[in-house]
């Protein structure tokens, strides 16, 4: 489904991601692991095309279209959806005024608002969501975590072909943890989409149990496995790989 091809960053002058490669088949689960500034997030915001960072050389195939000749809108069009670690606040606008409109847009079509309404008075009581989030500003004065469960609510309304989870599980205590990776675990058990999930950690990598894992350091992948790969992380830290002598991705 994606396809990341020698792919180079810069902001400001300076390389984050350096001729970076990575395969992602459709209906799967991968993660991307690194410690801090190592390029994981920029990732993600160049996929969704942030005009903040500067691609010099590379392409981000999405089902044979190259994403970065894309705007952020054709890209959502296309069904990719972030996650970001911290959803942005927009006043004056209420999540169903907003998931009314994407749909919309989408379907080039009227919304039935009967239909529309019962599917998020449902998918609220999947997140153990109050109904009042529906008609609530788009995060303003939300928690955390009351974020990344809204958030949650705008995915299983949009039902996104490919979805990116950028360090989703900051801020969230055990409990909320566990709501939203069984949330997105019963998603991807109906919608089948590839996910690519970016964390420091493995508890949020055991709930939803990637197939492929990978060590970012200094905007390259220096190494790659299975699940077992981020027990190893969780245990040792990265240090235990030696990352400096490892190679490229396999």
């Amino acid at each position: 489904m994606l396809q990341i091809k020698n792919l180079t960053v810069k902001v400001n002058d300076k390389i984050i991601i350096n001729n970076l490669n990575l395969d992602l088949a459709t209906c799967e689960i991968h993660a991307l692991m690194g410690q801090n500034g190592t390029g994981k997030s920029t990732l993600c915001r160049v996929i969704m095309h942030d005009p903040e960072y500067e691609v010099t050389s590379g392409e981000i195939l999405f089902n044979g279209k190259d994403l970065v000749k894309l705007n952020t809108t054709e890209i959502a069009r296309e069904g990719v959806f972030m996650l970001s670690q911290s959803p942005i606040a927009i006043e004056g606008v209420s999540n169903a005024e907003m998931l009314r409109t994407a749909l919309s847009e989408k379907s080039n079509s009227p919304i039935n608002i009967f239909k529309f309404n019962q599917k998020m008075e449902e998918i609220c009581d999947k997140l153990a969501l109050s109904h009042d989030f529906i008609h609530r500003e788009v995060n303003v004065g939300m928690s955390g975590g009351e974020r990344k469960k809204n958030e949650l609510l705008h995915l299983w309304m949009l039902e996104p072909s490919f979805i990116l989870l950028d360090e989703m599980d900051s801020g969230l205590d055990v409990d909320a943890l566990k709501i939203v990776a069984e949330s997105i675990g019963e998603y991807y058990q109906k919608y089948k989409p590839t996910i690519l999930i970016i964390t420091h950690h493995n508890k949020l990598l055991e709930l939803l149990e990637p197939k492929y894992v990978y060590i970012m350091k200094k905007g390259e992948i220096v190494a790659s496995g299975d699940k077992s790969l981020a027990e190893k992380i969780e245990d040792e830290g990265f240090k235990a790989f030696n990352i400096s002598g490892l190679g490229n991705n396999e």
